[in-house]
């Protein structure tokens, strides 16, 4: 009898398994197919409405609600000001799934307003290792590396998300540190 408990058990953890990582290629395939999209366009409006498609998925875990709600809890607490208990929220998804790129983002954010750069940058890594294509923290690296007057490193982060983003919002930045870094008035 223990053994065929045993087998439905492990029988049970393989169908988890497998439905959990089907669900999170149905995400990759959602995602490849909003960046398809968004390589094509060519005006702002449209841009913003496939990036917040793109956020939207980033922003929903693949199989865990639990983990997209302690996300939004996070997310809310940041905009709130309540900076700890946040950080608390998003190290403890990152903790229950170190391979969700958002979570590392939303942490990474987070880190950036409470000026701790260093962090924040690492935090970027593991998000881009994850996600190369994440836009919104190679924009946010350029925002750290803008506050820290290290213009080139900016420039070229903010060239690499024009590249995955066309008209992403922080295209205007470009033109300022280019004349920056020249030594022109900017």
């Amino acid at each position: 009898m223990k053994k065929i408990i045993y087998i439905i058990i492990l029988n049970l953890i393989l169908i988890l398994n497998t439905y959990a990582k089907n669900h999170n290629l149905i995400q990759v395939a959602e995602l490849n197919k909003l960046f398809n999209e968004l390589s094509k366009i060519n005006n702002v409006q449209d841009g913003d409405i496939l990036e917040k498609k793109i956020w939207a998925v980033w922003n929903k875990h693949p199989n865990q609600n639990k983990l997209t709600e302690k996300l939004e809890l996070g997310t809310n607490l940041m905009y709130q000001g309540q900076y700890h208990y946040a950080l608390k929220v998003f190290t403890n998804i990152i903790e229950k799934d170190p391979e969700w790129s958002e979570a590392w983002n939303k942490r990474a954010t987070l880190l950036f307003l409470m000026k701790d750069y260093q962090k924040s940058l690492d935090d970027i890594s593991r998000v881009l290792n994850l996600e190369p294509r994440h836009f919104g923290a190679l924009s946010g690296r350029a925002q750290i590396y803008i506050d820290l007057e290290l213009y080139q490193k900016a420039l070229s982060d903010l060239k690499e998300a024009q590249k995955i983003h066309p008209v992403i919002r922080g295209n205007r930045l470009i033109d300022e540190l280019e004349k920056l870094i020249n030594g022109q008035n900017v």
